[in-house]
């Protein structure tokens, strides 16, 4: 789990008016570095079947979440993989 400051300063970065807090930009780089955390954690315990099925859905959320955004908004979307250094 990322803190409530590391998450707001993930929001800050990435949120699209003053006042957003959920669009999809904001989540998917939210499931990104939670991602990535979990990805570490389970190099260190790869016998930890409970977290990788909760890593396995949250990267099917995240994909699904770049195909809505790659869908109705390109340019943000190229804004969000070239922030994160996702591939696509």
């Amino acid at each position: 789990m990322i803190s409530s400051k590391e998450k707001s300063g993930i929001i800050s970065k990435f949120r699209v008016h003053d006042t957003d807090t959920g669009s999809s930009d904001v989540q998917i780089a939210v499931l990104s570095e939670e991602i990535g955390r979990l990805s570490d954690h389970l190099q260190k315990h790869p016998k930890d079947n409970h977290s990788r099925r909760g890593l396995l859905k949250m990267v099917a959320q995240r994909k699904k979440l770049l195909g809505y955004l790659s869908r109705e908004h390109e340019d943000r979307y190229q804004a969000v993989i070239k922030k994160l250094g996702l591939k696509k």
